[in-house]
């Protein structure tokens, strides 16, 4: 039978801001076993709001014990899935992502974001989180329905590239701020290590396509992932699905050329679900395929795709 397991927002259970293949697991399932995970927000402590107790003992400790690495994010460490092997994919079933704060922080920082040179003027603001309405409150009133998702969802990279920053999504996956992937949604990662190794964090309380300042509402989440090995997909790219919808995924620095990717891969995924050849997936996508930017401040660009199933 499948076993559900835990890994909580402990220090010991958290990396800061590096992706690698040679970071111990927090713990070691079975194909198809479900994992929830505790997560803290990006940023440190310049993101705590002025009053220090609204700040969660488990990001405190986190910030003052978790050594940093080359990016911003709080990951688990990696969860290995027995059987997992380089060239499977990882299906990770994303069940739950609730808000386990009262506040989170959108902020503008130096050099960052899509308009960096236009401002200037570095602020960060600490919206207030209803977790009962599931709202959020923005200082001058506007209040906004939350839409949780965890910002970074990857497979461990490659052994040989080394510890990859958690800002720069890529073929793994990682900070794909892809708002998507979230509750009912499966993702399709590529397996480059044995194992797999899958790592989630980032938590978004809500973010627009294009994630444009450089943050989301950033915030603690709880999520729950079922995480099965796929020896009969093979995958280059992380890919996504609904019960409604396919989901391809772009990622690059140019944001034509993710875009080219998103409708690569769609056209791809179109081929092998159905009888149709290269040229009517095209024209399919075409006519009925919805290209979104997903990011733009992430070093790699994303751009994904959302094509309804029900023309397939």
């Amino acid at each position: 039978m499948p076993t559900e397991h835990t890994i909580a927002a402990t220090p010991d259970m958290l990396v800061w801001g590096g992706l690698s293949a040679k970071t111990p697991p927090a713990l070691t399932i079975e194909s198809g076993d479900t994992v929830s995970i505790e997560a803290v927000p990006a940023g440190g402590a310049p993101a705590f709001p002025p009053d220090a107790a609204a700040v969660p003992a488990t990001y405190r400790a986190a910030v003052e014990r978790v050594p940093q690495g080359p990016g911003a994010h709080f990951v688990n460490r990696p969860v290995f899935v027995r059987g997992a092997e380089r060239g499977d994919t990882l299906q990770v079933e994303i069940l739950a992502a609730e808000p386990n704060m009262d506040w989170g922080f959108v902020s503008i920082m130096p050099l960052l974001g899509t308009l960096p040179d236009e401002f200037t003027e570095y602020e960060t603001i600490h919206p207030k989180i209803d977790r009962t309405r599931k709202t959020c409150l923005l200082p001058w009133g506007t209040e906004l329905p939350l839409d949780p998702f965890f910002g970074v969802i990857g497979t461990a990279p490659p052994p040989e590239w080394g510890v990859c920053s958690t800002n720069v999504p890529r073929a793994f996956g990682g900070n794909m701020d892809n708002k998507e992937l979230k509750p009912g949604t499966t993702l399709y990662l590529p397996v480059f290590n044995e194992g797999a190794l899958f790592y989630a964090g980032d938590g978004h309380g809500v973010q627009g396509d294009g994630e444009v300042c450089i943050t989301a509402l950033e915030t603690g989440l709880t999520g729950r992932f079922r995480l099965t090995v796929r020896k009969d997909i093979q995958m280059k790219m992380p890919f996504a699905e609904t019960a409604t919808h396919l989901i391809s995924i772009g990622l690059d620095e140019d944001l034509d050329d993710a875009a080219k990717q998103a409708v690569r891969e769609m056209v791809r995924e179109i081929c092998m679900r159905t009888n149709l050849s290269r040229n009517q997936a095209y024209m399919l996508c075409s006519l009925i395929g919805d290209l979104r930017v997903t990011q733009t401040v992430d070093g790699n660009k994303g751009v994904h795709m959302m094509l309804a199933k029900t023309y397939l």
